[in-house]
């Protein structure tokens, strides 16, 4: 990524911090190369387990040019898809944690790897993110690809 597409990333991602310009200046100095971020704002994350979300992504950039953001943490076993803002409130899924409005999450500094945490898509820096429609039927058809192997 180059370092305008990387800092443009930044300055969708800290616009949701209460203090940008603190976070920016904070998350550029952090050793860990993290910052909390609230979700809620102008984006919610929903977050799917490893073994499901691979097979989502993977089936979701079949469907379109560009998903929204996405985030592996905790060794992949735990996959993050930034949706649009109040997505988690209406979200009726098993097996799926979401980050809405009230909640904070932890992001790594787009382009650094980060302890724990990865970008899988970067933010692209407008604002891009994944259509809950689109990502239901891609978890979806993930599942029943999974559910086939089982029975193989």
């Amino acid at each position: 990524m180059t370092g305008s597409g990387a800092e443009t990333a930044v300055d969708w991602l800290v616009s949701v911090a209460p203090d940008p310009s603190a976070c920016r200046w904070e998350w550029e100095r952090n050793p860990l190369g993290v910052a909390l971020l609230p979700a809620g704002r102008r984006w919610d994350v929903l977050i799917l387990p490893g073994e499901l979300g691979y097979p989502t992504l993977d089936i979701l950039a079949r469907l379109i040019d560009r998903p929204g953001p996405v985030l592996a943490g905790f060794g992949d076993s735990r996959m993050g898809f930034f949706v649009p803002p109040g997505t988690v409130d209406r979200w009726l899924g098993t097996g799926v944690r979401g980050a809405g409005r009230g909640t904070w999450i932890v992001v790594p500094y787009p382009g650094r790897a980060a302890g724990g945490v990865r970008w899988l898509v970067l933010p692209d820096g407008a604002g891009t993110l994944t259509d809950p429609a689109l990502l239901e039927l891609a978890m979806h058809e993930a599942a029943a690809s999974i559910a086939r192997e089982g029975d193989g």
